[in-house]
C-alpha cells in the first residue's frame, strides 16, 4: 500500500550544465534527484541536490537566486529548452515540481547570450543589461518631497500602459530566447515605460539614440519579430513595445 508521502514525492533524472570559469569548457553532468517534493520550488529542489552534493564533498550546482518571490529578476536557467521552464508567466523561483512527473529528465543549461558570458555552471553575468540602463534608463529630476498624485493628469489607459512595462524585472528571459539572443523586449520595456509617462518625455530623443547604440556595442542581436521573447517573459511583456521603441527610435533620427 503507497503512503501518502510517497505518492507526493518524485524521482527525476537531473542533466546540468556544469562549467568551472567563461575560459574554461563546460559539460553536462547527470544527479540523480530522489525523493523531491511535488510542494517545493525548483529552486528549493536545486537546494536539495546540492546538500547531497556537499554530503558526498562534491562541488554544488552554482545558480542564481534572490528574493525566491518572482520580483527580483536574478534566478534563471533554460529548463528543457524553455527559460524559466514550461509555465507561462512564471519566473524559476515560481516553478514547482508539481509540473513535473516520476521518472522525468530534466535538461538545465544557463542563459545563452554572448552578451551573458557564463560566470559559472548556471550562472551568468547580466550586466550587460545593467549597462544599457545606465546609457539613458533613467529621468534627470531634482530630488524632494514626493509630488502630489494628481499634480500631473495621466490618461489611465498610458497608465496602465506605462505600468504594464515597468512589471519588466530584466531578468534576460528574453535574451535566452531569442534566435538572434536581442534584448529589444527588455530595451522596449523600459523605453515604453520612460516614453508614455510626462516626466520621460524631455529626454526621449537623447534617450532612445544611446540605449539602442549601448545594446548594439554591448553584443545583442537584432529583433526579426519571432515573438519568443514575449512567449516566454515572466511578467508577459508585450512586444507592442518593441513597436513603441521602433517608432520612438525614427522620430528621434528624423
Amino acid at each position: 500500500m503507497t503512503s501518502d508521502s510517497s505518492k507526493n514525492t518524485i524521482n527525476l533524472t537531473l542533466k546540468v550544465w556544469r562549467q568551472e570559469t567563461s575560459e574554461k569548457r563546460g559539460r553536462f553532468e547527470t544527479y540523480d534527484a530522489k525523493g523531491i517534493s511535488k510542494d517545493m520550488s525548483f529552486l528549493e529542489m536545486l537546494d536539495v541536490v546540492n546538500e547531497r552534493l556537499t554530503l558526498e564533498q562534491k562541488i554544488p550546482i552554482a545558480f542564481d537566486h534572490d528574493c525566491r518571490e518572482g520580483i527580483c529578476g536574478m534566478c534563471g536557467c533554460v529548463v528543457n529548452g524553455r527559460p524559466h521552464g514550461s509555465e507561462k508567466g512564471t519566473t524559476l523561483c515560481q516553478l514547482h515540481m508539481r509540473h513535473f512527473s516520476d521518472g522525468d529528465t530534466i535538461v538545465i543549461e544557463p542563459w545563452r547570450s554572448r552578451a551573458f558570458p557564463v560566470i559559472k555552471d548556471l550562472v551568468v553575468d547580466r550586466y550587460a543589461l545593467d549597462k544599457v540602463i545606465q546609457a539613458g534608463g533613467y529621468i534627470s529630476a531634482n530630488t524632494g518631497g514626493a509630488p502630489d498624485a494628481n499634480a500631473i493628469p495621466i490618461p489611465q489607459e498610458t497608465a496602465e500602459l506605462a505600468m504594464d512595462a515597468a512589471a519588466c524585472i530584466g531578468c534576460g528571459a528574453c535574451v535566452a530566447s531569442c534566435p538572434n539572443a536581442s534584448a529589444m523586449l527588455f530595451l522596449g520595456a523600459k523605453i515604453s515605460h520612460l516614453t508614455l509617462l510626462p516626466q520621460g518625455k524631455p529626454e526621449a530623443k537623447k534617450r532612445i539614440l544611446t540605449m539602442i547604440k549601448k545594446m548594439d556595442d554591448l553584443g545583442f542581436g537584432n529583433c526579426t519579430n519571432e515573438a519568443e521573447c514575449e512567449a516566454e517573459c515572466p511578467k508577459e511583456i508585450s512586444i507592442t513595445n518593441i513597436a513603441r521603441m521602433n517608432l520612438e527610435y525614427i522620430k528621434a533620427v528624423i
